[in-house]
């Protein structure tokens, strides 16, 4: 397993809370084991005082991004750095595939869980993504989302560092929204330039009289 492939553990984190609608999934046991994903050993662990110090990690993982989108890189190197001293991993080197041109073992770095509860070992395997997709392509590729009210927080893979919005659908309501206000701008305009001219016309029609 890549060591990027980390990173996404931060993102679905971060994104259990809405801020600005006042949502939150992060409540139950069961919520914590889903955040695991495909590692199901890792999530027999969690307790529910895992909902309680996960909520925590993920208020300290989201300034790292609002660190980053708002331009602030060493800010948000050292916020993320604080918590990968305080949530260390453990590498190991992994060869469970095999390639197929000579049948040996296809050596890739995993992220060793020896964590002393479920918190530590997926707050150390988000930081750790999270740092290796900062190293390799940027501070500026952590996003949060442009499309108000949602806040949730993305990484930008985009060739280009174009990316603006957490999803698709966010992307087409903000573009509809865009679209409707510069209509009522223009709308708003014609308006004005209609009322300009018939008070012009008024005013031409007085002075020939």
């Amino acid at each position: 397993m890549e060591l990027a492939y980390y990173s996404d553990y931060a993102v679905r984190l971060v994104n259990t809370e809405q801020p600005e609608r006042g949502g939150d999934t992060l409540t139950s046991v069961e919520a914590v084991r889903e955040l695991f994903g495909a590692a199901q050993q890792a999530a027999r662990r969690a307790t529910e005082s895992d909902v309680t110090r996960l909520r925590a990690v993920r208020t300290r993982l989201r300034a790292v991004f609002e660190a980053a989108d708002a331009g602030d890189e060493v800010l948000a190197v050292d916020l993320l750095n604080a918590l990968m001293m305080e949530f260390p991993v453990s590498p190991q080197i992994s060869g469970h595939e095999i390639r197929d041109d000579d049948g040996r073992p296809d050596w890739h770095l995993h992220i060793a869980d020896h964590a002393a509860n479920a918190t530590a070992g997926y707050t150390a395997t988000a930081c750790m993504g999270l740092a290796f997709h900062l190293t390799e392509l940027g501070v500026d590729r952590l996003g949060i989302c442009e499309a108000r009210p949602c806040r949730n927080v993305y990484l930008d893979t985009s060739t280009n560092r174009s990316r603006r919005y957490c999803s698709d659908r966010c992307a087409t309501r903000a573009n509809v929204a865009a679209y409707r206000a510069r209509k009522r701008l223009a709308s708003e305009r014609s308006a004005r330039t209609g009322r300009t001219a018939d008070s012009t016309q008024e005013s031409a029609a007085r002075g020939d009289r």
